[in-house]
């Protein structure tokens, strides 16, 4: 999917991959804004206790750092917005900094996703996603583990990219 052009990397994306990134990227800027809630397992797991035997401490920590961190993953989800071609699929061109920027809102966006999915580090995803399917194709779970699967999938392409 991605590849090298010169300085830039390089992707041409169908109608739907730019809906379903238009509407994840959407989903990540809510979730940090009005849904911003320390009680949400995905803000936990996107915002991580530093100190979690030292509420204090890790209450002092946030103090100092979480606008910054909160306002940098907005940022990061606004580079693929940004990015993205109008309605219309197209081509999507990179700088290294756009890069950089796609490949840790694409791993915060997986980061939420697995958690309301409940993935977990030896999750097979190919067997879940058989599973979901045999119990109904027409599910939104089938539907959201794919979605997950293609941000993986799209991230490792634009890594690769990045490395070659």
């Amino acid at each position: 999917m991605f590849r090298r052009r010169g300085e830039r990397y390089v992707a041409t994306l169908a109608v739907d991959e730019v809906r379903v990134l238009r509407k994840v990227a959407s989903e990540v800027v809510g979730l940090l804004t009005e849904g911003f809630d320390h009680t949400d397992p995905v803000v936990g797991r996107l915002f991580p206790e530093v100190y979690p035997d030292d509420a204090a401490g890790t209450a002092e920590f946030r103090k100092y750092t979480e606008g910054d961190l909160k306002t940098g993953k907005i940022d990061q989800a606004g580079a693929i917005l940004a990015a993205l071609p109008d309605s219309a699929g197209g081509e999507v061109q990179l700088d290294a900094e756009a890069a950089e920027a796609w490949l840790r809102a694409l791993n915060d966006a997986r980061l939420a996703m697995g958690v309301r999915l409940e993935i977990k580090d030896g999750t097979d995803l190919g067997a879940e996603l058989d599973e979901a399917v045999a119990a109904d194709p027409s599910s939104s779970r089938v539907f959201q583990l794919s979605v997950y699967a293609y941000l993986g999938y799209l991230q490792e392409s634009l890594l690769n990219a990045m490395i070659d």
